[in-house]
């Protein structure tokens, strides 16, 4: 990686830290920074992608989400990319690869690019385990949801996420964590059914 590459990912680390500094339901920095750990993992298994978009796709996919920011056609993502000075080409693929992202707006649909399908695998991957049953409460509890409407959304969204995974990477990192979310969820009822 070039000392240009470097550079712009370290400020899209800074940016992003700054962006979410008020955030503490699920959409905060950490969450940023485990999606682009989790995208660069899976990225050192997929052959032919482009490590650069992968990772400010990455850090950059939750700039413009609708849960979060009314902008439109990605923003503050292409606002950051142009004060980088990253060219129309690049900022077209990175947009593409975080339009990617979005289980709600993505449902049945697989990323036309090994890009997309690494982001939108690293996000999914964060949305399960022992990280995504916090995240999940957490961004519940911001939003005054009672705790049995967050276990819905294990099974509106997060125990489908496993089948939806494009790459063998992401599908072998997610097995263990899919299992956690069937035990908390056992753990869940048994401690829940006198109640």
């Amino acid at each position: 990686m070039t000392d240009e590459a470097r550079a712009r990912i370290a400020a899209a680390e800074d940016y992003v830290r700054a962006l979410f500094a008020a955030n503490a339901g699920g959409h905060d920095a950490a969450h940023t920074l485990r999606v682009r750990r989790n995208a660069m993992r899976i990225a050192a298994e997929t052959p032919g992608c482009d490590l650069l978009v992968v990772e400010l796709a990455a850090l950059l996919h939750d700039a413009d989400d609708r849960k979060l920011f009314h902008t439109e056609n990605n923003a503050n993502a292409r606002a950051f990319l142009a004060e980088e000075g990253v060219d129309a080409e690049t900022t077209a693929r990175i947009c593409a690869a975080i339009n990617a992202v979005s289980f709600s707006q993505n449902r049945g649909k697989t990323p036309d690019t090994p890009e997309g399908k690494i982001v939108q695998d690293a996000d999914r991957l964060d949305a399960l385990g022992a990280v995504g049953v916090a995240r999940c409460f957490a961004y519940g509890g911001e939003h005054g949801r009672p705790m049995e409407e967050s276990v819905q959304h294990f099974y509106d969204k997060l125990l489908l996420l496993l089948d939806t995974l494009n790459t063998p990477a992401a599908r072998r990192l997610a097995q263990p964590r899919h299992e956690f979310l069937e035990a908390f969820l056992k753990e869940y009822y048994a401690e829940t059914d006198d109640a």
